[in-house]
């Protein structure tokens, strides 16, 4: 099975412009990514989707490939998608060129269910929500499953909602890199928005409203992603403590 990263970067962020280009510990964040990703045990291949030249010339500075794409796309699926239409690969993993604390074995355990079962054709991850307030943050977005593992719903809201406070609830974010079988990726983004999808602005909620299958695994990390300016001392931080 050949498997492929494409990272979408996008230099236009609406609350931190080119977010891919930040220095974090003296290396462009997209560089981090790039890395982590090229550490996997399953990935044959690692490419960056951008509609920046800015961008491409930062990854091939530092060795790597680098697709220019559309700059109409509405999101980071139909990027990704545009790069997988031209090049030979069973499995395309949609990895965020904003999050530098991801790990190669969170890759890797991403890509091992469908290695696994022919049956899984889109994976995403998972970890256990810690803090009360991350409970209650419309920014971190969580998820429940079956007990296949399968997504039963993504929100913003707490779910499931503890009504009688039972403490044996446990709470877990769902961490937005997602693994799809080409196929089926191309497929998908041809769907139409869906209602779901329209109200909680969650791109995953398509697949389910449309009946399809979501496979959960599970990482025991806390990552965090870089949204905001503050974003980036807290993952500095994080990543020295690493080393």
């Amino acid at each position: 099975m050949k498997v492929t990263v494409i990272i979408p970067a996008r230099y236009g962020s609406s609350r931190l412009p080119g977010k891919p280009l930040i220095n974090i510990l003296d290396k462009p964040m997209i560089h981090h990514v790039y890395e982590n990703c090229k550490k996997s045990s399953y990935v044959n291949r690692v490419i960056v989707a951008t509609d920046d030249q800015r961008i491409k010339d930062t990854v091939e500075s530092f060795g790597g490939e680098c697709f220019l794409t559309s700059v109409s796309h509405q999101t980071g699926t139909d990027r990704i998608a545009e790069v997988a239409e031209q090049i030979s690969s069973d499995i395309i993993l949609n990895v965020q060129g904003d999050e530098p604390l991801l790990k190669s074995t969170h890759i890797d355990e991403l890509i091992k269910p469908l290695l696994k079962n022919e049956k899984i054709s889109m994976a995403t991850l998972k970890t256990r929500i810690n803090s009360h307030g991350d409970i209650h943050n419309v920014n971190i977005v969580k998820v429940i499953t079956n007990k296949n593992n399968e997504a039963i719903y993504f929100s913003r809201s707490p779910i499931p909602y503890n009504r009688e406070n039972n403490p044996n609830v446990s709470y877990y974010k769902h961490v937005g890199i997602y693994a799809y079988r080409k196929k089926y990726l191309l497929n998908y983004k041809n769907l139409k928005e869906s209602m779901l999808e329209d109200v909680e602005i969650l791109e995953q909620l398509r697949a389910i409203e449309n009946g399809d299958k979501i496979y959960i695994a599970e990482i025991f990390d806390t990552l965090h992603g870089v949204d905001v300016e503050e974003d980036i001392k807290v993952v500095e931080n994080k990543m020295r403590a690493q080393i």
